[in-house]
């Protein structure tokens, strides 16, 4: 059944439907989010509209950790398995994911700056972030320096998965050390901190972004698929 889904010609008949749905639903999701957000959410009642910007930061964070996860899930597919969508899957959702995490870093010193006084902190929340973007411009960097694209694809896949340590520090790194971020207002015991007026618009706003990562990871595993296949089939008339 796993091999049955991870067939690249099943995905690409799969997608072909799946793509212009999930762009519509990403457009809607996204139009709702930013006028909930930006026009009807009420102020913070002590950061004021300064603390709007955290629509556009925090799922760009949750998108940042989520898409190295989905990498790392493709890698494993690919090292255990052998599927080739799961190496495509990694390879396409690392510069995305790089995407998403340099707006969480932007968004976070920009909102930072106000709040604390200062652009950047080196505390334990910041610099695990600042690690993840590393690993994915190091992803990318292997990848592109092996030219033999199952070793480039092996070797960048042990990266990634070396690389997920990380991800239970970024989690933990509030909890775990004294900093300046503050701890988890979602995800917590005795349920979310965050007033529905604002709570609600941004699970709308972490929906689009989904949307959108998704949206994108599927059209650029579209492209990269008849990529190789255009190459395999050069390299047979080569032959």
């Amino acid at each position: 059944m796993i091999s049955g889904f991870a067939n690249p010609q099943r995905f690409l008949g799969l997608s072909a439907w799946l793509l212009p749905v999930t762009s519509l639903l990403a457009v809607v999701a996204t139009a709702i989010g930013v006028v909930w957000s930006l026009w009807y959410a009420p102020a913070d009642y002590q950061q004021g509209e300064t603390a709007r910007i955290m629509f556009i930061h925090v799922p760009s964070a949750w998108i940042a950790v989520g898409a190295y996860t989905g990498m790392a899930i493709g890698s494993l597919s690919y090292l255990v398995w052998g599927h080739a969508l799961g190496d495509i899957a990694a390879k396409v959702m690392a510069p995305i994911g790089a995407a998403f995490t340099a707006l969480c870093l932007a968004t976070g010193s920009i909102w930072g700056r106000p709040t604390w006084g200062t652009w950047w902190e080196w505390d334990g929340r910041l610099t695990s972030v600042l690690v993840l973007f590393f690993l994915y411009l190091g992803y990318m960097a292997l990848r592109s320096a092996l030219e033999e694209t199952s070793k480039a694809s092996k070797a960048a896949a042990i990266l990634c998965l070396v690389g997920t340590i990380n991800i239970p520090i970024i989690r933990f790194s509030v909890e775990w050390w004294n900093t300046l971020h503050q701890k988890a207002s979602i995800i917590r015991e005795g349920g979310p901190s965050l007033d529905p007026s604002m709570l609600h618009p941004l699970l709308v706003m972490g929906v689009a972004y989904l949307l959108i990562f998704a949206a994108l990871t599927l059209a650029a595993m579209r492209a990269e698929i008849w990529k190789r296949s255009a190459d395999a089939i050069l390299a047979r008339q080569a032959a």
